[in-house]
């Protein structure tokens, strides 16, 4: 094989191409899924026999191998693999790989595989186009999306697939990756030398995307050639990658994940780790005033009455990052992300509400007493003790029907401001028994 060029497998083809491993032995990453006895696997076994696999729905981040499993699934099958771009398809388009797996079947041979890239950008129309094949063994479907199938696919097609998570692949499997194209005659057949510390921070750059990380490569070993260089250093990366190839889709699943990891740190009281996840969002170009908005909730559900103060310095955020924008508003943000992190925690009143509403849902929802209705019949009237006409200022009139059992949805917890409100409540509790 002549590979005199950088470039000679073939001609134009970009590395992260040349590369794609053909068979699960050259497969890095995906240890989950990818080992003997495992799903994949067990859908192999099945590829080569005369019954066909189930579905599958390969789901992760771009770069971890979801195209790539579905051409090594069909080679180790014998399968024929169409494939589909969901991006500039249409139902014409589908019908007519339906079509050509049928005549495969009918000529004696097994029904094709039909890879749909990016299923997640069909409509419900188009998806729901492929289940009468799917269940009637004409076409193995395999759709591959990096959005959330629960929410980016209909229920129909989710329930008629296996469903297969790909996470973002490690460092250790991106080096791995990187020595294999270094050396490899679809790579760059040994024509240049890179110490461990630039595969190292290749793949630190790369945010755990393949593609991108052999996409670096070439791009250096591009520069080194054109500098009749052999040696890939860091200087050249750094010239070349001067930041971190940062991994978030405002409207997509990470803009799920990273708000979900966002909120959990605040949660769990850590500021630092909260802050990560802030400028996460803010360098990916999330919506400041989304971010603004999830830390009121979370003033009120997590806070609470812990720290009553918190409800309003979330607020006032919101409306000042809705003023002043980015990126200014980063500060505000920063500021009340740590104060958050940092205040008491009590989600009492969150409790008390959700039970309440329970209850009333289950069907508790006696008559108002009538002492306690707005009425102008005088004889309502009667029973109703006015509070402040009272030294203690507490009544022990009933405030729920007779009769009913009693409701206590508010426990407040030993935390903060609540320990006052404990007292309080407890201070009543006695006053409205004594009295």
């Amino acid at each position: 094989m002549n590979t005199e060029g950088l470039f000679d497998y073939p001609v134009g083809m970009p590395l992260a191409a040349r590369m794609r491993p053909l068979t699960l032995t050259e497969f890095a990453g995906q240890a989950h899924i990818v080992f003997e006895g495992g799903p994949l696997t067990a859908f192999m076994t099945k590829m080569a026999s005369t019954k066909a696999p189930p579905s599958i729905l390969l789901y992760g981040p771009p770069g971890t191998g979801k195209t790539t499993l579905a051409r090594i699934l069909a080679n180790s099958g014998g399968r024929r693999l169409i494939e589909v771009s969901a991006i500039n398809s249409s139902i014409k388009d589908l019908r007519a790989a339906i079509e050509e797996s049928n005549r495969s079947l009918m000529a004696g041979g097994l029904a094709a595989i039909v890879f749909i890239d990016e299923i997640h950008r069909f409509t419900k129309v188009q998806q729901e186009s492929v289940l009468q094949a799917v269940e009637d063994g004409e076409i193995v479907l395999i759709g591959a999306t990096t959005e959330n199938p629960l929410f980016a696919l209909t229920s129909a097609l989710v329930s008629r697939a296996t469903l297969l998570r790909l996470e973002p692949l490690s460092d250790g499997d991106l080096c791995s990756i990187l020595i294999r194209a270094m050396v490899d005659e679809r790579g760059l057949n040994s024509r240049f030398t890179a110490s461990p510390n630039v595969l190292k921070e290749i793949a630190r750059l790369s945010g755990g995307d393949a593609r991108k990380s052999l996409s670096i490569l070439e791009t250096i070993a591009v520069t080194a050639e054109n500098s009749d260089s052999k040696e890939l250093t860091l200087g050249a990366l750094k010239a070349s990658m001067p930041v971190a190839l940062a991994r978030y889709d405002a409207t997509g699943d990470q803009h799920y994940d990273i708000i979900s990891a966002f909120i959990k740190s605040i949660r769990g009281s850590d500021p630092d780790a909260a802050l990560h996840w802030l400028a996460r969002m803010i360098e990916g170009g999330e919506d400041p005033r989304f971010i603004a908005r999830r830390l009121v909730i979370l003033a009120s559900e997590d806070i609470g009455l812990a720290d009553p103060s918190a409800l309003g310095l979330a607020n006032s955020t919101m409306t000042v990052v809705a003023q002043i924008g980015m990126p200014e508003g980063r500060i505000p943000l920063a500021s009340t992300t740590i104060y958050l992190a940092l205040a008491p925690k009590s989600n009492s009143a969150y409790v008390a509400i959700n039970s309440a509403l329970a209850d009333v849902k289950a069907g508790f929802t006696p008559p108002v007493p009538s002492h306690l209705r707005s009425s102008f019949i005088e004889d309502d009237r009667i029973g109703y003790e006015y509070p402040h006409d009272l030294k203690t200022g507490v009544s022990s009139q009933l405030y729920l029907p007779e009769g009913q059992p009693e409701k206590q949805y508010y426990i407040p917890k030993d935390s903060g401001f609540e320990q006052t409100i404990l007292e309080r409540l407890n201070r009543i509790l006695g006053l409205r028994k004594r009295s």
